[in-house]
């Protein structure tokens, strides 16, 4: 869990399949009287998981993943051998309430309405 360091930049394959990257800033464990640190971890969502974080995410946003890491290796342009962490996520969850947008109107924004019922005499319960 961890906040959106920039807003997800979605690109597509060759073979146009969308994959979106951030990175997330999660804050470590501390104790009181400690400095607070921060990682900042790689992401990388695929597919429908990847436009679902681009349109729904931006800088800032508290958000949850799931997925699993990977450790990618590759030969930069002086040919030095290069690796880089990131998790690859499956899923991915607003960590607070969604921001609401004055132009949307969701469902759970209405207020919860009663619904009379007729008596149905005694119930055992």
């Amino acid at each position: 869990m961890g906040r959106m360091t920039k807003d997800p930049e979605l690109r597509y394959t060759q073979s146009q399949t969308p994959v979106a990257t951030f990175t997330l800033a999660v804050d470590r464990d501390y104790k009181k009287g400690e400095e607070k640190q921060v990682d900042f971890i790689d992401c990388v969502a695929w597919k429908s998981t990847g436009e679902f974080a681009a349109r729904n995410f931006s800088k800032g946003t508290l958000c949850v993943v799931e997925g699993r890491l990977q450790i990618r290796a590759w030969e930069d342009n002086a040919g030095n051998k290069r690796r880089n962490a990131e998790v690859v996520v499956e899923n991915i969850y607003y960590g607070s309430s969604r921001p609401k947008d004055e132009t949307e109107k969701l469902p759970w924004d209405e207020p919860f309405k009663t619904i009379a019922s007729e008596d149905d005499g005694d119930l055992p319960f």
